[in-house]
């Protein structure tokens, strides 16, 4: 967990429960992210740096340097060779993990960028800016390949679905947007929040989706029945941040009461075979080309009625 008061701790979660406190970040911390195999932290920070840390009892880093402004986000990629890291200077920049070095630098957001994610092929990133705009990039060419506009707010976060054919993302018009990448489509569109929505989580199985917003909740969206189905009250203010466990049997979300809760899912409560049976059609297609096999094409609006789903 990474926090305002600038420290990066690391949790043993066993029952002697004992957390690591990493000293190094000279203002807030803003992000942080385990590497796949769980060797690497990188965390983000207000000092305009980007660390790589070692998760053991020294808590060693590296700093990257680059950004000119505050870095908001940090990400790997799957292989974990790579951090992605957005910033207030409207740059997206992908790092070398093993050698500690710039790669390159993402530029077409006219504001700050809030967020930067790899799909899970490595193949693409998206990215999210207060300029009211999603841009997918194409890593090999450094070039953006498809965007989204939002003329209601901005995207304050954005991730890729397991299966990497959808992004999400959560609005500061306290809406949740589920885009395909491959059509261009807005497949859902969730209104459940009463204030923004800070940050989004999916399920490893790609069936739910998880939400935390300024109103104080999280909310789980099943996302095959295109509905809400938990409200989670537990935090004292607003909920910042919230992520699955890798195996999705737990979740931990952080708030503005410098709490973290650590909570166990019981999606098991669902008859989940009848949930599958009902989408049968919808989860055994075949999949469509992908996006970078496709491109380039005509232009797209998205300001025209696209079909999407309203959940009050």
């Amino acid at each position: 967990t990474c926090s305002v008061d600038r420290l990066l701790i690391l949790w043993k979660l066993t029952t002697q429960c004992r957390a690591y406190r990493f000293e190094g970040h000279a203002e807030a911390l803003t992000s942080v992210d385990f590497s796949p195999d769980g060797q690497v932290l990188a965390s983000a920070s207000h000092d305009h740096t980007v660390r790589l840390w070692i998760p053991c009892i020294h808590g060693e880093s590296s700093v990257l340097k680059g950004h000119t402004a505050s870095v908001r986000s940090v990400s790997f990629s799957h292989d974990g060779c790579s951090v992605v890291s957005a910033s207030n200077d409207k740059l997206i920049k992908v790092w070398s993990v093993s050698y500690q070095r710039l790669l390159f630098t993402l530029f077409q957001h006219t504001g700050w960028v809030r967020c930067a994610k790899f799909s899970p092929d490595g193949r693409l990133i998206a990215s999210c800016s207060e300029d009211k705009s999603v841009i997918i990039w194409d890593t090999r060419n450094k070039i953006c390949v498809n965007s989204f506009s939002d003329y209601e707010g901005f995207a304050t976060f954005v991730d890729f679905n397991p299966s990497g054919t959808c992004i999400a993302s959560a609005g500061s018009n306290n809406t949740v947007k589920l885009w395909d990448i491959r059509t261009n489509k807005l497949l859902q569109h969730f209104k459940v929040h009463r204030a923004g929505v800070n940050c989004i989580s999916f399920h490893p199985s790609g069936n739910y989706l998880i939400t935390a917003s300024t109103d104080g909740t999280l909310k789980i969206l099943d996302l095959l029945g295109e509905r809400l189905i938990y409200t989670l009250h537990g935090h004292k203010g607003p909920v910042l941040c919230v992520a699955f466990s890798k195996g999705g049997e737990k979740f931990a979300s952080g708030g503005m009461d410098t709490q973290v809760l650590l909570w166990k899912t019981n999606f098991d409560t669902l008859d989940y075979e009848d949930v599958l049976k009902h989408n049968f059609r919808r989860t055994h297609i075949d999949d469509p080309p992908h996006i970078l096999d496709i491109y380039p094409r005509s232009p797209h609006l998205h300001d025209e009625n696209l079909n999407s789903v309203e959940v009050s």
